[in-house]
């Protein structure tokens, strides 16, 4: 297929259809969105930025690339309890991208705006020798003065992750080649959850609407990594029950065959599950919540007065960690 028209072409055919609704978004013919905010909502805002060969594969399905793009910043808003409304894409498309790849890209966020609810309302295309290049800026609202956020755990907490941790790290090294022998339904499994994480979207809203949680963020670097973003603006220390932290069968299948420590999926990434705490009186409540959301909840450990991080195994020994995560430096 030949190389596309050109930019406005490209706005035109591929990323204007994504537009609609939006009458604040012009049809993508101005240079800015106009958004409406009711009285009494807030503007939840965040970005991120995937890049070709570092955060996705090159060669991942087009429209893979274009949901993990909008799914890992709609997992922002899910952390602060916002609901998604509306994004921008920033798109940097290499000098020999093909249009049927930005068609499938397209055709991926079409699919994901659909279920979760957004619109495209502008952004900014251009070309680039180096890698490709994909930014989302996602807007969310929530009600009233109360967000989820960082800095608000309390020592005695109970520390919380949903889903499940450690499919997406061991997804990459299956993709990667790193691992051989897993079974078919493994191999799936966990590359959807490398390629496409779950953002807990309305995991995050219920638990700014019920106050069932003092903090949360989304588990993007790593577990441990996070967890300690958490306990460092917080001013506190934790204690994780290594036989607590839930795994799915694939990737205990995936552990199995490296012949790696359950330990080491507390420092993969892109895990996108949320990680929150609660008073321990709101245990009932949050195991209603799991059931309501049919979504696996676990009670993980404890926050302390003591800084820093311990992680324990069954018998109560302390267990080292080799890292505690990604960074991109």
């Amino acid at each position: 297929m030949p190389r596309i028209a050109g930019e406005f072409a490209l706005i035109e055919r591929y990323l204007a259809p994504l537009s609609v609704p939006s009458e604040g978004a012009f049809g993508l013919k101005n240079d800015a969105a106009v958004l409406d905010i009711a009285a009494g909502d807030r503007l939840v805002a965040t970005v991120d930025s995937l890049v070709a060969g570092r955060h996705f594969l090159p060669d991942d399905p087009p429209d893979s690339v274009a949901r993990k793009l909008l799914r890992v910043s709609l997992s922002d808003l899910a952390a602060m309890g916002a609901e998604p409304v509306s994004y921008l894409l920033a798109a940097s498309w290499p000098l020999d991208i093909e249009e049927e790849w930005i068609a499938v890209f397209c055709q991926g966020l079409a699919a994901d705006q659909a279920t979760f609810g957004v619109t495209l309302v502008g952004g900014d295309t251009t070309a680039t020798p180096g890698p490709m290049t994909l930014t989302v800026t996602a807007f969310g609202r929530v009600r009233g003065t109360r967000v989820l956020d960082r800095a608000s755990l309390h020592p005695g907490d109970d520390l919380y992750v949903s889903g499940t941790v450690g499919d997406a790290f061991l997804g990459l090294r299956y993709l990667q080649g790193g691992i051989d022998g897993l079974t078919k339904t493994a191999r799936e499994r966990l590359a959807e959850r490398y390629r496409c994480p779950e953002p807990r979207v309305a995991l995050g809203q219920a638990l700014l609407e019920r106050g069932l949680a003092t903090a949360a963020l989304d588990v993007s670097d790593g577990l441990a990594a996070d967890l300690g973003h958490l306990l460092t603006a917080s001013g506190v220390g934790a204690v994780l029950r290594l036989q607590d932290i839930p795994l799915s069968g694939p990737a205990e299948e995936g552990l199995a065959l490296l012949g790696e420590p359950p330990e080491v999926v507390l420092s993969g990434g892109d895990d996108y599950e949320l990680l929150f705490a609660a008073a321990p009186e709101r245990l009932a409540e949050i195991a209603d919540l799991s059931r309501e959301l049919s979504l696996p909840i676990t009670r993980i450990g404890e926050v302390c007065v003591e800084a820093g991080l311990s992680l324990l195994d069954a018998e109560q020994n302390p267990v080292a960690l080799k890292s505690t995560g990604w960074t991109h430096f």
